[in-house]
């Protein structure tokens, strides 16, 4: 292809909604030669945001077994939904705006800013006297953890060429996910043999850690950025679309706010839930046609939206954070409720799904990079994932450990492969100044993804339970046994019927695996669209491939 026609291939009508805001910069891209880390620094750059990807997961899982204590000390039964829900709403609803913090500034420190707000909710978790202190310690680390996976694959993107990023995607997802499957085990640890204000505690030394590791290491940007203080002075406003924050982030609450109501203290066709689900809905509307007017300076540009690799890729990592966050809950309660193992029991019998995990995400990064070619980890990992969730879903009260432990190999192995590819081929399809904001569109569907479908997961199983037990154990009172928990069923059950209640129970958890086995499902279509690029083309072989 000639010189002269090259262009042409990137042109396009112009349109607010379909602009390419790269355009007109492209000669400095062009001229700009990144400077990629090595040796020591890339292994403290890497070591550095998986520690801090580790702790995020971490910190969304560890609380789940310190519950019943938190509840005991501060008699805030009512107030269980919100320790989970601050984190979450508080995160989703700031994540959109993270990619343009991460567009226009420093990487490194608006990273590491992130991590700080992050790091003060944890201590104020850690100190709370009352049930409020802790909710709004967690609304604040929810705050903190709006930045940080997006910043952390910012930061890899300006450190490694595009060719070694899956390799190093996949050692940080491989070990940061251990965090997300391994949170329910510190917490059981942290609360039965010291105090449940460790979970939260020991974000700090390693945050201390994550300081000395990035803080004194050079991180090089994607493409050259104005100084901070003229982004502030001239163009804060208007690149930054803060009416569209103002828009998202209530619609963003307010669907959040009731799926967690739904079934919890009001029920689904109550005016309080129906009518959030309407302000939601409404406020979306106004926000969708507020960002089409706006054009490519929005939070969430239209041409993002409108590029099949992007949306495939945040739908993608929406199912496959929707399936994590359901197993990570219920495949512990299928072990603590119907197995009768303590907290640290279940955590171990975890260990095949989270070292396979571990494995295919290294050995898939690897070989990504030296292949090229990441969709066909896709497809098979979510080949893997719905063959390992259906078989999940037949677990009994007396299935052996060679079956339940190579179901959960087979799901480990599915999620080990599949994970980083969303990333990966945000990373590979999208240039310049869209990669920051198309990484927060994908962790924001993954942060949506956890939150719906983890409250979905909630309702089939309390609907599977109250369906199953008048099935199996007539005699039993299904109310009592959904308000004695998970682990406290076996003292309000007679030993007669201990039995049938833990078939109904197993069952009610195969329901889960169901709808696991459908987003893995949707994981195979979604996987389709990452697009069958090589991160080992060129750059100008790339521009042709667009």
């Amino acid at each position: 292809m000639s010189e002269d026609s090259q262009p042409h291939l990137l042109k396009s009508e112009p349109s607010p909604w379909d602009h390419d805001p790269n355009a007109e910069n492209s000669n400095q891209s062009d001229e700009y030669v990144p400077e990629w880390v090595e040796g020591t620094a890339l292994v403290m750059v890497i070591a550095g945001i998986t520690l801090v990807v580790f702790l995020m997961l971490l910190d969304m899982s560890i609380i789940s077994t310190a519950i019943p204590k938190i509840t005991n000390q501060f008699n805030s039964l009512d107030d269980v939904a919100w320790y989970g829900s601050a984190y979450t709403i508080s995160s989703a609803a700031l994540q959109p705006l993270t990619g343009k913090f991460y567009t226009y500034f420093s990487s490194k420190w608006i990273f590491l800013s992130f991590f700080s707000i992050f790091e003060l909710g944890s201590l104020i978790c850690g100190m709370a006297n009352s049930s409020k202190m802790l909710i709004v310690g967690r609304a604040i680390a929810g705050m903190g953890s709006s930045g940080m996976m997006n910043g952390a694959l910012n930061i890899l993107a300006g450190a490694v060429p595009i060719k070694e990023r899956p390799g190093m995607i996949g050692i940080i997802m491989g070990v940061g996910q251990l965090g997300l499957v391994g949170g329910p085990l510190v917490g059981g640890a942290f609360t039965s043999y010291s105090t449940w204000r460790w979970c939260f505690y020991m974000n700090l030394p390693i945050g201390a850690l994550v300081g000395a590791l990035l803080i004194f290491t050079r991180v090089p940007e994607q493409k050259p950025k104005q100084p901070a203080r003229e982004i502030l002075r001239s163009a804060f406003l208007q690149k930054f679309d803060l009416i569209g924050f103002v828009l998202f982030a209530p619609a963003s609450i307010m669907l959040l706010l009731a799926l967690q109501y739904g079934g919890n203290g009001y029920s689904w066709n109550s005016a309080t839930v129906i009518g959030l689900f309407c302000g939601s809905v409404a406020t979306f509307v106004v926000f969708v046609l507020w960002e089409r007017q706006l054009g490519v300076e929005a939070m969430i540009p239209g041409h993002l939206v409108c590029n099949k690799i992007v949306l495939s890729s945040s739908l993608l990592s929406m199912m496959i954070f929707g399936f994590t966050m359901a197993l990570s809950y219920y495949l512990p309660i299928y072990f603590q409720s119907v197995r009768d193992k303590t907290a640290i029991v279940s955590g171990v019998d975890l260990l095949p799904n989270i070292l396979c995990q571990l494995v295919m995400a290294v050995v898939s990064g690897v070989l990504t990079s030296k292949l090229g070619y990441y969709l066909p980890w896709g497809v098979l990992g979510a080949i893997l994932d719905a063959v390992g969730n259906g078989l999940l879903s037949t677990l009994s009260p007396t299935t052996s450990v060679p079956r339940w432990a190579g179901y959960e190999s087979l799901v480990g192995f599915g999620r080990g492969a599949i994970s980083q590819v969303p990333m990966v081929a945000i990373q590979n399809a999208v240039k310049g100044d869209d990669i920051s904001t198309a990484m927060a569109m994908m962790t924001c569907a993954q942060t949506f993804g956890g939150a719906i479908f983890l409250s979905v997961a909630e309702v089939i199983f309390a609907q599977g339970i109250r369906a199953k037990i008048p099935k199996y154990a007539p005699s039993v009172n299904v109310e009592a046994v959904i308000a004695a928990g998970a682990t406290g069923f076996r003292q309000v059950v007679s030993a007669q019927d201990l039995p049938a209640v833990l078939v109904a129970y197993s069952k009610s958890i195969g329901h889960v695996f169901y709808l696991n086995a459908a987003l893995s499902c949707a994981q195979f279509v979604f996987a389709w669209g990452v697009g069958w690029k090589s991160v080992r083309k060129g750059k100008e072989e790339m521009a042709h491939q667009v």
